[in-house]
C-alpha cells in the first residue's frame, strides 16, 4: 500500500534543486531515494532520512547540513536527505510547513507544495 506524504528533498548534488514533493514514504521507497540503508535523525515533530552506509564516505550534502544547523543540530550530512514530519515515536507524516519556510529562507528559493 502506498503511503504518499509531502516531503522536503535535499539532494547532495548542488546542481539538483531542493524540492517539496509528494512521495511514497514507505521505507523501501525511501531507501531507493537515499541510495541505501536508512538512518533516521529525529528532532521534535520532524525527522530526516539519510543513507546510513555513506555517512562517512559519501558526497557531502552542504545544504542539508545547513538546514540541520539552523534547527540546532551540528551534524555532517552525506548523500541525499528526505525530511518528513513525525508524530509519536515512529509515525511519518507530512513535513512541517515551518521547516519548508526555513529551507526557503536559507536557500533563497520558493518551494511550492504539491496540490492536495
Amino acid at each position: 500500500m502506498l503511503n504518499h506524504l509531502i516531503a522536503l528533498y535535499i539532494p547532495s548534488r548542488l546542481s539538483e534543486n531542493v524540492t517539496v514533493a509528494s512521495l511514497d514514504a514507505r521505507h523501501t521507497s525511501l531507501q531507493i531515494i537515499v541510495g541505501g540503508a536508512l538512518e533516521c535523525i529525529a528532532r521534535g515533530d520532524w525527522q530526516v532520512y539519510l543513507n546510513a552506509e555513506t555517512q562517512t564516505t559519501g558526497p557531502s550534502n552542504v545544504r542539508a547540513a545547513q538546514l540541520l544547523h539552523e534547527t540546532g543540530l551540528d551534524l555532517p550530512v552525506t548523500g541525499n536527505a528526505v525530511f518528513l514530519g513525525r508524530e509519536g515515536l515512529s509515525q511519518d507524516i507530512d513535513v512541517p510547513e515551518y521547516l519548508i519556510h526555513r529551507a526557503e529562507a536559507l536557500f533563497d528559493t520558493r518551494l511550492t507544495q504539491p496540490a492536495a
